[in-house]
């Protein structure tokens, strides 16, 4: 048998094979069932909307306004998008550190909804989103 196996179970062929492989597997292995993670469309759209957010808004940094990187956005939307009930915890050399949601472990229906969340905010906050970008990012076709 082969180290590792995966099946997508999107028809009663891809069930069988999986129920088979798990019947050969010697004892020990492990089986492992999940709703699929996001894919790269998606991930791509992220990046799309974090860029636009950098480019237009400023946010308050220590008390000043400045510039956000599409990174340091992430971590606000994701922050929000948990309802703001992150863990802070001490740096190592002082200042605090973010203990945060990691949007990698997100299956597709709940990273879905983030993204759902990142362009109501844009709504809200006046960010202008470029749908030639946003469907690039998506694989749609743009004319």
């Amino acid at each position: 048998m082969r180290e590792a196996r995966r099946f997508f179970l999107v028809h009663d062929e891809a069930r069988m094979r999986a129920k088979a492989c798990v019947a050969e597997a010697p004892a020990g292995w492990q089986v492992i069932v999940q709703e699929p993670v996001r894919n790269l469309d998606q991930n791509s759209l992220l990046w799309v909307l974090l860029q636009a957010f950098s480019d237009q808004l400023q946010w308050p940094v220590n008390g000043a306004m400045c510039k956000l990187s599409p990174e340091e956005w992430k971590d606000i939307m994701s922050a929000a998008f948990k309802q703001e009930s992150q863990r802070v915890a001490m740096g190592l050399n002082g200042g605090m550190v973010m203990l945060g949601l990691r949007t990698s472990k997100m299956g597709k229906r709940a990273f879905s909804e983030f993204v759902e969340f990142i362009l109501a905010t844009a709504a809200e906050r006046g960010v202008s989103i470029n749908e030639h970008d946003a469907a690039n990012a998506r694989g749609e076709a743009v004319a």
